[in-house]
């Protein structure tokens, strides 16, 4: 699958209709979930009949506007939700089970192969359910031209800071050559250093939000100064509202082009890659270095990382973070350290190395160690379709 953004340029009531199809498509999301919560037994079809009987009640005549099947779409989501929360429960997963909330501040609505159409030179959409929006502009650095209207499964409408835009879900297997020379790296995670590899090279962290954080705070204090509680706000105060959104967005677009970036620079320069799964949502209860976790993006760096694997066909392995900062990478012994010593040093052996670079060898090791383990317990040659699997192993 391949995912195409572009910019909807358009009049202010084409603006204030998409806001009015967006609410509809939350109105029938979270009437599906009420009906799932009044009702024993409920199925995704169930959810699906639901949307028909909506469009027919005179009660909700605006849900009849919608396109049946983007209606369709939004009971799906209702339902995915559901799904999830089943799944969890099933699974027994500590905690909290993911209980399916309603929507209050929707920003998006999607369609799936009816309710739009692109024109020719695939630079405007026109939407043609009954909210009657029209024919909007596509502005994008990536061009739809090569590209059916069979092949795009669904369209997305979504609402940001600074505009709206279409997400185009195209049909497309994505696969790019690959040189490959034999090299192998570990890395490691961290907040001085965004990340260290087992050569002992280093990509830096640009700590986003903290560069920010002085006009963020200046924003925020305006948004309160101008917030007047139980009355009606003014145009001023949606004006600066809008402009710490769009800060935040900003922020948000750095983190995703910087993961991206680096994610596909490690692929094109290494055929094995081996990182450490760690468990970000147990560390960022830690209350001194949340922030510095979540401004590091380390999640969606390793997302870019498995999805630029698949496309290049390099294998890339997680491997568990234990033991992997205090071991000596030489020797194995064990070393133990406070987050503010930063230099490894082995009583043992008498190795002296940056504290991550230590961690990133051991990270490669392990990985070697879980592949050697995998092919040992295969009962087959080492085949292309054993490499296959060690890949799909790599990415679960």
């Amino acid at each position: 699958m391949l995912v195409i953004e572009a910019k909807l340029k358009g009049t202010q009531s084409q603006y204030s209709k998409l806001d009015e199809a967006i609410r509809t498509g939350q109105f029938i999301r979270n009437t599906c979930l009420r009906y799932w919560e009044d009702n024993k037994g409920v199925t995704r079809n169930d959810l699906q009949k639901l949307c028909s009987v909506l469009a027919k009640n005179k009660e909700t005549p605006w849900t009849k506007k919608l396109n049946s099947q983007a209606r369709q779409a939004h009971a799906d989501r209702a339902w995915s939700a559901i799904q999830r929360f089943y799944e969890n429960c099933r699974l027994g997963k500590p905690g909290k089970k993911g209980y399916p909330k309603y929507k209050k501040f929707s920003r998006s609505v999607e369609y799936k192969n009816s309710g739009w159409k692109l024109s020719a030179d695939r630079k405007q959409i026109t939407f043609t359910d009954g909210f009657e929006m029209g024919t909007m502009n596509l502005w994008s650095s990536r061009n739809l031209v090569w590209y059916s209207e069979k092949q795009i499964s669904r369209v997305r409408v979504i609402r940001r800071a600074d505009g709206y835009y279409a997400q185009f879900l195209v049909d497309w297997d994505r696969l790019q050559e690959h040189e490959f020379q034999g090299k192998m790296t570990g890395i490691d995670l961290g907040l001085k250093e965004f990340y260290t590899d087992s050569d002992g090279n280093t990509v830096d962290n640009p700590r986003y939000l903290r560069k920010s954080e002085r006009r963020l705070k200046m924003l925020q204090r305006r948004v309160s100064k101008k917030h007047t509680k139980g009355k009606k706000q003014s145009n001023r105060y949606h004006k600066v509202r809008q402009a710490l959104a769009k800060q935040h967005l900003k922020v948000s677009r750095q983190r995703e082009d910087k993961a991206r970036k680096d994610a596909l620079a490690l692929v094109r320069s290494n055929d094995l890659i081996v990182y450490e799964d760690l468990k970000i949502r147990n560390m960022v209860k830690n209350h001194h270095l949340a922030k510095s976790i979540s401004d590091a993006s380390w999640y969606r760096f390793t997302q870019w990382l498995q999805y630029f694997a698949k496309v290049h066909g390099v294998i890339v392995v997680a491997v568990p973070p234990h033991n992997t900062t205090i071991d000596c990478s030489v020797c194995g012994a064990k070393m133990k350290k406070t987050l503010s010593t930063r230099t490894h040093r082995c009583n043992s052996c008498g190795t002296v190395l940056d504290r991550d670079h230590n961690a990133a060898r051991n990270i490669l090791a392990k990985g070697f160690k879980l592949l050697a383990e995998y092919l040992n317990n295969s009962t087959v040659g080492h085949t292309e379709s054993d490499l296959k699997k060690v890949k799909a192993l790599s990415r679960n």
